[in-house]
């Protein structure tokens, strides 16, 4: 059957109380954004539903992109119908032979917001339930945990029916959590801490840090790849590219080997931080967890911190990376992930960093350096590029193969 419309459920903002209505309003944005590419869908977010009517458009291909906006804790395909019994029976007929198979069990289960209707639920239950099992022989009833659940909804200006409870991303809608910036690699980490961020409803703005000629226009181009996979569950994500070859040629001439990821570190975080208060964000987020790298030891990120009284927050601070990796195959981050184009903290990664660096000294070693005027024409050379879902960056796999030959 085609269904008409998509009934969603929200998730932990149906709690927000008097905020309620503004995060119920971001999570419409959030899916007019996703939908986009179907200018015939109808969004008409209310008090305890969001209603998508589908005009046509295909419910297989607008589930998988609603599956990934956060806020949303359920939603069913339905079949609006007239508020009549015999629109009822018919149309749950038609439905439960579509998906019903043998052996199957089911309940009908009606809930009525328009009290004034000719059948209170479980008179509507019974018919229903009886007219199904006159049509349909095998059919079992079981009301604890059933295969199916026949869900009828009595509302004001029509009834709506579906079987399908399908579960949405839960979370909160992205951009009731403010606005941040995140330090984006073109690693695993990185990733999923940006997904993570965006479940909790903060609207992130990536910064990437790039190096040529020392990284290519391929290790730019996964790390915006990268983000249109994440923009799947934002509708839209802002890039930002930092050209940072300078500042690491002068690091690597300048500082002690030793210090060269540390200083390099607090260059970064220096210039994130001056993107954030230029775009006037509240918070840097990264994708470091603790003792996995040299530059992720305690010491070190104290170190590196001495430069921001901005809060810095690590979403897979406590993850072990077996953790971090089964949730970027689940995200679809991991394969792009593990592509091995060279990004600019590895191309002057020191072979005996410092794991437990010292602020003094590195303030010192950073002392001899152009601080400002090293950080001012990095800021000047940076780009800005709009992502959305799936935007594609990099040759296709053909393409990369042959290019390698």
């Amino acid at each position: 059957m085609e269904y008409t419309e998509i009934m969603v459920r929200y998730g932990e903002l149906s709690t927000k109380g008097k905020n309620r209505k503004d995060f119920i309003g971001k999570l419409a944005g959030n899916v007019t954004k996703v939908l986009r590419k179907f200018p015939q869908v109808e969004i008409h977010p209310r008090h305890d539903r969001m209603h998508i009517v589908l005009n046509g458009a295909p419910f297989t291909e607008i589930d998988q992109r609603l599956k990934k906006v956060f806020g949303i804790q359920t939603y069913s395909p339905t079949i609006k119908v007239e508020k009549t019994l015999q629109a009822i029976e018919e149309t749950s007929l038609a439905l439960m032979k579509e998906t019903f198979k043998k052996g199957m069990t089911f309940k009908v289960n009606t809930k009525r917001s328009d009290h004034h209707f000719a059948y209170d639920t479980n008179e509507l239950n019974s018919l229903v339930g009886d007219y199904l099992f006159e049509n349909m022989p095998d059919l079992k009833v079981e009301m604890k945990q059933p295969d199916l659940v026949l869900r009828i909804e009595v509302r004001q200006d029509a009834i709506y029916i579906s079987n399908q409870l399908l579960h949405g991303a839960g979370g909160m809608p992205v951009g009731t959590g403010g606005r941040a910036v995140m330090m984006l690699s073109g690693g695993i980490d990185s990733p999923v801490a940006s997904y993570l961020a965006l479940k909790r409803g903060v609207d992130i703005e990536m910064v990437h840090f790039f190096s040529p000629p020392y990284t290519t226009e391929k290790a730019l181009n996964k790390a915006k790849e990268l983000t249109g996979i994440l923009a799947n569950y934002a509708g839209r994500i802002n890039f930002i590219a930092v050209p940072f070859a300078e500042i690491q040629e002068t690091i690597k001439e300048k500082v002690p080997e030793g210090y060269l990821m540390t200083v390099q570190r607090r260059f970064m975080l220096r210039l994130a931080d001056e993107i954030r208060a230029k775009r006037n964000e509240l918070a840097i987020f990264n994708g470091e967890s603790v003792g996995q790298v040299a530059s992720q030891t305690l010491e070190s990120m104290m170190a590196i911190n001495d430069v921001t009284t901005t809060p810095v927050v690590r979403p897979v601070a406590t993850m072990d990376k077996t953790e971090i990796i089964r949730l970027a195959e689940d995200i679809g981050t991991f394969d792009l992930s593990i592509k091995p184009f060279e990004d600019c903290c590895t191309i002057f990664a020191p072979p005996r960093p410092k794991t437990k660096p010292k602020v003094d000294k590195a303030r010192e070693y950073e002392a001899r350096l152009d601080v400002e005027g090293l950080i001012e024409r990095a800021l000047a050379g940076i780009e800005v590029t709009a992502i959305y879902p799936d935007d594609k960056f990099l040759a296709d796999k053909a393409e990369e193969d042959a290019a390698l030959l």
